[in-house]
């Protein structure tokens, strides 16, 4: 989920002009993430999520990630809009019935993506990332679907997206799509006062988020406590219903 081309667009994260700045302790956490020994250390447990441990829940109330059905944010940032919907329809994915999230990106008033993405929560409160379906367009048409993926297909299984209790210095696996999506994060930061139009919060967690995909690329990305997000990359929350 990432906006500009890319929650992920396309399941890679993405480096773009006007991120936030990463404490160097973070990066040199991330520094190895896309690096050519792929020396990415995992410290949290992903096998939470996997689709054979459950039970889950379609009801996601994690405070940082909280998908109330109805729910819709709008982050904007130059040309580029990103708009993410809580739908009330849900989706069973390898044997998990996921809560569906709708993200339309659109650049100077095109459609440029659409992202259907199933989520769904352990009874500790750690919200499980079940795959996307993308469709990419290009002049009001559907050209393509790349980084698509689901749990369960291809060897793909459900990554953490956002732990029960988020703290810096953890790393995780969001995305477990072999080839096709694979991002990674490492929490760079917690606590920070962050403004964006939509007002200022101090209960924030930032991720910093890499995959072995784009060697060097990076992507930013700042969630609220009972909010949601505020920040991905360029982008900043700017209205938020209800």
């Amino acid at each position: 989920m990432a906006p500009a081309r890319g929650p992920d667009a396309g399941g890679t994260a993405r480096s773009r002009p006007g991120s936030l700045l990463i404490p160097a302790a973070a990066l040199a956490v991330a520094a190895t993430c896309g690096s050519p020994t792929d020396s990415f250390v995992e410290n949290l447990d992903i096998s939470v999520c996997h689709q054979s441990a459950g039970p889950f829940s379609a009801a996601v109330t994690n405070p940082f990630f909280p998908l109330a059905v109805g729910t819709q944010w709008v982050l904007e940032g130059g040309p580029t809009r990103l708009e993410i919907t809580v739908l009330s329809e849900t989706e069973l994915v390898a044997g998990v019935t996921t809560r569906v999230l709708e993200e339309r990106e659109s650049e100077a008033g095109n459609l440029v993506e659409v992202s259907r993405n199933f989520f769904a929560q352990t009874q500790d409160g750690t919200v499980c990332y079940f795959g996307e379906d993308v469709d990419i367009y290009q002049g009001g048409v559907v050209v393509g679907h790349s980084g698509q993926w689901r749990a369960g297909s291809a060897g793909a299984v459900a990554g953490v997206f956002m732990p029960a209790s988020p703290a810096p210095g953890m790393a995780f696996r969001q995305e477990v799509a072999p080839g096709v999506a694979e991002d990674r994060v490492v929490i760079a930061a917690a606590g920070e006062s962050v403004t964006v139009p939509f007002g200022t919060f101090s209960e924030t967690v930032r991720f910093l988020e890499t995959t072995p995909l784009e060697p060097g690329a990076s992507s930013t990305k700042v969630y609220a406590r009972n909010l949601g997000p505020l920040v991905d990359d360029v982008v900043r929350l700017t209205a938020k219903t209800p």
